[in-house]
């Protein structure tokens, strides 16, 4: 029986994946795919002899290679899991699973099977900590400074020039979202419904075209 005004579980809509993509990975990927599809279709069309089969083998090859670690890397998370999409693997992780999410020179997250899985979605950038920390530090001698000539001369500075606070410590973005993971890991791992095993898929449909273009560039190349 339901209250009125308030909603039936059944009505309720299922919680909706928080998605998270390197917007840098998936601009190279679209750049360096096309200057691929751009070569390797001139030499299928102009090429001669053994040029147009080299071309679609090596198109075959590339082309799904490419994909797999720019456009394909994915991170899904919502109330009951986690799921990674790696290039060449798909891992489903319940958040009762999940031991620990750590950060170093890349974002990983460990089962409590003892299984490491690295985050290719969430890449880190030691270029982003450098630069946050160097805003952060900058923005607290700002503070600092402001303060020190307000309490020397009575005046109030605190209200001027405000573009320089940040609220709490600069961190590079990968951070800020590797936080929000572990926050929801906090508040949900040991709900009934983050319960369960970890399934682990291969994407066969990317290493199947990447297998029979090298299997086809290396027949190729041995022919002569």
């Amino acid at each position: 029986m339901t209250t009125p005004g308030h909603p039936s579980p059944a009505q309720v809509p299922p919680s909706r994946d928080r998605v998270y993509r390197s917007p840098m990975g998936i601009t190279g990927g679209v750049l360096l795919l096309g200057i691929v599809l751009w070569l390797g279709i001139d030499a299928l069309v102009q090429g001669d002899g053994r040029t147009p089969w080299l071309a679609l083998a090596s198109l075959i090859l590339v082309v799904p290679g490419v994909a797999a670690f720019t456009l394909r890397p994915a991170v899904f998370a919502d109330e009951d899991r986690l799921r990674i999409r790696n290039p060449f693997r798909v891992v489903a992780l319940p958040w009762g699973q999940v031991a620990s999410l750590r950060s170093g020179y890349s974002n990983e997250v460990l089962a409590k099977s003892g299984a490491k899985y690295q985050l290719w979605a969430i890449p880190v950038s030691l270029r982003a900590r450098k630069k946050a920390a160097r805003r952060s530090a900058r923005a607290e001698a700002e503070r600092s400074g402001r303060g020190g000539r307000g309490a020397g001369l009575g005046l109030g500075f605190g209200g001027l020039g405000g573009g320089g606070e940040i609220d709490g410590p600069a961190r590079a973005e990968t951070d800020k979202v590797m936080d929000d993971l572990r926050e929801l890991l906090v508040t949900r791992e040991k709900e009934e419904s983050a319960q369960g095993d970890v399934a682990v898929r291969w994407a066969y449909e990317v290493i199947g075209p990447v297998v029979a273009g090298a299997v086809l560039l290396i027949i190729l190349l041995v022919v002569g």
